[in-house]
């Protein structure tokens, strides 16, 4: 993957939760520190490339602790975006079944100091590649702004920029003048 020059520079690694007994009450097969090393042999291979996740808060039985372990996670990788899931109970599930179902108002309150966390790490790795001439992947016209064309950095990071139709589907450098968190805007080089 670090050798080819067709294969983006993003990696989408679910973690799900951070505390090794909700990952085995979640079926997963793997503990914190085998992901962390995981994370660890990745960005050793390749320091440049964004990493995604997915997590999951809520799990029947989570407890504080637990939840403080998911956050290290988080702190640990700095991922340059996470999908982040309130557990939903769904019939049929063996979850669904579990007792210490977590009350919702703490779930609430656990999921918004998480996407917080997630949100002001993710505002920090987009941010560093402020004021660099990168590759950008010609997706659309802008839906917000026809006069800006959007686009994809390697990293998976979205940019708009100042261009036309005609720039769909190719890919074209572009300056990236400011970071908004989530996407740039840039103007082509």
């Amino acid at each position: 993957m670090r050798q080819s020059k067709k294969i983006c520079r993003h990696l989408h690694l679910p973690v799900q939760a951070g505390s090794d007994r909700i990952l085995q009450a979640m079926n997963r097969r793997y503990t914190k520190a085998q992901y962390l090393a995981l994370v660890d042999r990745i960005r050793t291979a390749m320091p440049d490339i964004a990493l995604t996740t997915d997590i999951i808060v809520g799990f029947p039985g989570e407890t504080e602790e637990d939840f403080e372990e998911t956050l290290d996670v988080v702190r640990q990788v700095r991922y340059d975006s996470a999908f982040t899931f309130i557990y939903s109970k769904r019939t049929g599930t063996p979850a669904a079944a579990m007792e210490n179902q977590v009350p919702e108002d703490i779930v609430k309150q656990r999921f918004d100091r998480l996407l917080t966390l997630v949100q002001d790490i993710s505002k920090e790795m987009a941010g560093r590649l402020t004021g660099q001439t990168l590759p950008v992947l010609v997706e659309e016209i802008n839906s917000q702004d026809t006069s800006l064309m959007t686009g994809r950095l390697s990293n998976n990071l979205l940019v708009h920029f100042p261009g036309d139709a005609s720039l769909i589907g190719k890919i074209v450098d572009v300056h990236l003048l400011e970071s908004k968190g989530f996407y740039y805007m840039g103007e082509r080089y």
